[in-house]
């Protein structure tokens, strides 16, 4: 169990530094390179209004398109990270979404089934079930090759059970998890977010049947879990 756990950590360390890489590239190459743009059009801007100042105002346009393309594109990085629908007006709309926005980036079609009521769980167990929910579809977009996913949330014997199931291809769920060289830390992470808030987390693959991921948590509050 010690071992697991150390190379577990080993494993989610590696993964949040690759994240930082990943966001650090894009803010380098995306933002960076966009602000050096709107800086160099607004140098110019300077000096041609000596020159032509009738010119000015489909300048001044172009470069103000720059910078509302800027804040398209810092607006996205933060709901990558934290979407505020989430907090602002709560699960199922930051569920609907992401959903949305994922149907448009991959193709993939997304059918949400969710009961209103699961709002009224506390915001870490909701988190919990948004965080698995993007997880879970990243891992369809990247591996399942899946052309519909089904995502229901319901209310059971007092607990919360979100199922999330794909039309793609399948996967040796035992090796997956607990294999050595184990490259889906999507999936580690899940089940780590569901247990920690006093969950039971469990996946079916089968040839021909796809994948389904089930998530299953106390609705009530739970003594104690700490924070995810």
């Amino acid at each position: 169990m010690q071992d697991q756990l150390r190379d577990l950590s080993r494993q989610v360390l590696m993964a949040q530094e690759e994240e930082r890489k990943r966001i650090s590239r894009d803010l380098h190459d995306v933002i960076a390179q966009t602000l050096t743009g709107i800086n160099l059009r607004l140098d110019l801007l300077k000096k041609e209004a000596l020159l032509d100042p009738k010119s000015l105002d489909a300048k001044i346009a172009s470069a103000q398109r720059l910078v509302e393309e800027s804040l398209d594109i810092v607006h996205q990085f933060a709901r990558k990270l934290r979407p505020t629908v989430l907090d602002d007006l709560g699960l199922i709309p930051a569920l609907h979404s992401y959903m949305k926005d994922f149907t448009e980036r991959t193709g993939i079609h997304i059918h949400l089934t969710v009961f209103a009521a699961v709002e009224k769980m506390e915001s870490t167990k909701r988190t919990v079930l948004y965080r698995v929910a993007q997880a879970a579809l990243t891992n369809v977009a990247q591996h399942a090759k899946a052309t519909c996913v089904e995502v229901t949330i319901k209310k059971r014997a007092g607990a919360v059970c979100m199922e999330i199931h794909d039309d793609g291809k399948s996967f040796k769920v035992e090796r997956v998890l607990f294999g050595k060289r184990n490259k889906r830390l999507g999936l580690i992470g899940m089940r780590e977010r569901v247990e920690m808030v006093g969950g039971t987390f469990g996946i079916e693959s089968a040839p021909g049947a796809g994948t389904t991921l089930r998530a299953r948590i106390p609705f009530a509050r739970a003594r104690n879990h700490p924070p995810v």
